[in-house]
C-alpha cells in the first residue's frame, strides 16, 4: 500500500475507500491532487469539522495536493447527510461571512500557498447556473432509485426530505467534476456520513469524462463512552476563541477518557506513531501527564504554542496551585456588587458553571460547588469582596470546571 494511506490507515482515518488498491498505485505512480469539502453554515468550525484537515496535512507532507473547498454556493441548500430534519437556510450574507472566518481558521492551520495547498469555493460555478442546462447535462446522470439507496436519504425519508436538500447529491457532485476539471482532482475525502455523496461524485465524472477518480471516508469520531466528539456542556468545541476559548479547548482534551488517549493522540497530533502508541499505554499519573501532552499539543496546532503554554499553566494554578490563575476563564464583576454581597447560586451562573439557578442548586446540594478551596454547604450563602484571595475568588464545579471571579474596579 503507498506509504501516504498507510499512515493514515495506521492512526486511524481509513473507514471506506472506493478503490483502495487502485488509488494506491495511482499515489505510488505520481503526486495526486485531492480535496475536501465543508459547508459555511456556522460562524465557526468546530474540531468535528477537522479530522478530515489533520488527514489533508499528512498528505500534503506526503507531496501531495490538497483543495479545501468551501461551500458558499451548498450552504445556501444545506447537506441533509446526517440530519434528522432540515437544515435552517441562512442568508447569503451570512454564508459569505461564515466562508472568510472558516478560510481564515483553516489558512491558520493548513497554510495555503496556492501550490501544495489552495482554496476553491463552489458558489464561484453554483451560484450562476442554467437550472434547465443542469438538469439536462448532469441530472441525467442520476438514479432516483440509486439515490435513495444511500444511508443519508434513506433515514430522511421517515421524517421527511425536502426537493431542496434531494438536490445536494447533485451539486456535490458536480463540484467534484468541477474540480476534476480545474484542477485534474482525483480523490475527495470527508466524513463517512459522505459516502454516498463522494460515490455519486465519481461515477458522475466517470459517466462524463469518462474518468477514474477515488474517494475516501474518515470514522465519525465518537468518544470512548459513546459521545459524539468534541461535544461539551456549553456545545461544541469550536475553532473560534471568541466562543470557545484555548483553556476549554485546552481542557476538553486533558478530560478525555482514558481509552481515547492513544487513537486522540494519532488523529489529533503528528507526534509519531510510536511515541502515540507508547504515551496512550501508560497509567494513572503519567497517563494524566499523557493527556497534558494531547491536549497542549491539539491546542497548540489550531491556538498556536503560546496560547497552548498559557492554558496549560492556568491549568495548573486551577488543579495543582502552581501556574498563572490570570489566564483562567476570568469574569470581571462590579466592585460595588461584591461590596453589597452577591448570592453562590448567581456568581456560579454568572461565571458559566451552571446554566440556571436551579443547577447551580442541585450543585451545592451534591457537593460539587466550591470557592476558594473550600465547599459550599449553604446555597443562600452570600460572597463578598472580603472574601477575595489575591484579589479574586477561585469557583470550581465538580472536579474540572474552574472559573475566576475578579473585581471590576
Amino acid at each position: 500500500m503507498n506509504r501516504a494511506l498507510e499512515i493514515l490507515k495506521e492512526r486511524g482515518f481509513v473507514q471506506q475507500c472506493s478503490d483502495l488498491e487502485g488509488l494506491s498505485k495511482l499515489m505510488d505512480e505520481r503526486p495526486i491532487t485531492f480535496y475536501i469539502g465543508t459547508d459555511p453554515t456556522g460562524p465557526s468550525l468546530h474540531i468535528g469539522h477537522m479530522v478530515p484537515f489533520f488527514a489533508m496535512r499528512h498528505l500534503i507532507g506526503a507531496g501531495h495536493r490538497g483543495i479545501a473547498l468551501l461551500g458558499g454556493g451548498t450552504a445556501r441548500i444545506g447537506d441533509p447527510s446526517g440530519k434528522a430534519e432540515m437544515r435552517k437556510l441562512i442568508s447569503y450574507e451570512e454564508i459569505d461571512a461564515n466562508t472568510e472566518r472558516f478560510k481564515a481558521q483553516l489558512d491558520n492551520f493548513i497554510h495555503f500557498d496556492g501550490d501544495h495547498a489552495l482554496t476553491a469555493n463552489n458558489k464561484d460555478w453554483l451560484s450562476n447556473l442554467n437550472y434547465i442546462e443542469f438538469l439536462r447535462d448532469i441530472g441525467r446522470h442520476f438514479s432516483v432509485n440509486r439515490m435513495l439507496s444511500f444511508e443519508s436519504y434513506r433515514m430522511r425519508l421517515e421524517t421527511g426530505l425536502s426537493f431542496i436538500e434531494f438536490n445536494y447529491q447533485l451539486l456535490q457532485s458536480y463540484d467534484y467534476l468541477q474540480l476534476h476539471k480545474l484542477h485534474d482532482c482525483r480523490l475527495q475525502i470527508g466524513g463517512d456520513d459522505q459516502w454516498g455523496n463522494i460515490v455519486a461524485g465519481i461515477e458522475l465524472i466517470r459517466r462524463v469524462e469518462g474518468a477514474e477518480c477515488f474517494g475516501l471516508t474518515f470514522p465519525l469520531v465518537t468518544t470512548s463512552d459513546g459521545r459524539k466528539m468534541g461535544k461539551t456542556e456549553r456545545g461544541a468545541l469550536f475553532l473560534d476563541p471568541d466562543i470557545t476559548s484555548p483553556y476549554e479547548f485546552f481542557q476538553y482534551f486533558r478530560n478525555v477518557p482514558d481509552g481515547d488517549v492513544e487513537r486522540f493522540l494519532l488523529m489529533f497530533t503528528f507526534l509519531p506513531i510510536e511515541e502515540c502508541r507508547y504515551l496512550g499505554s501508560l497509567k494513572d499519573k503519567a497517563l494524566n501527564e499523557a493527556k497534558e501532552r494531547l491536549a497542549w499539543e491539539v491546542t497548540s496546532l489550531i491556538h498556536g504554542q503560546e496560547e497552548a503554554d498559557k492554558a496549560l499553566s492556568a491549568a495548573g494554578a486551577a488543579f495543582k496551585g502552581e501556574g498563572d490563575a490570570s489566564q483562567l476563564p476570568t469574569i470581571e464583576v462590579e466592585i460595588s456588587r461584591l461590596d453589597s454581597g452577591i448570592g453562590v447560586l448567581d456568581l456560579f451562573v454568572e461565571a458559566g458553571l451552571a446554566p440556571s439557578k436551579s443547577e447551580a442548586r442541585r450543585l451545592v446540594k451534591q457537593s460539587g460547588a466550591s470557592v476558594n478551596g473550600r465547599k459550599i454547604e449553604n446555597e443562600m450563602q452570600t460572597l463578598t469582596s472580603s472574601d477575595l484571595i489575591d484579589g479574586a475568588l477561585m469557583l470550581k464545579a465538580g472536579k474540572k470546571r474552574v472559573a475566576r471571579i475578579v473585581p471590576k474596579l
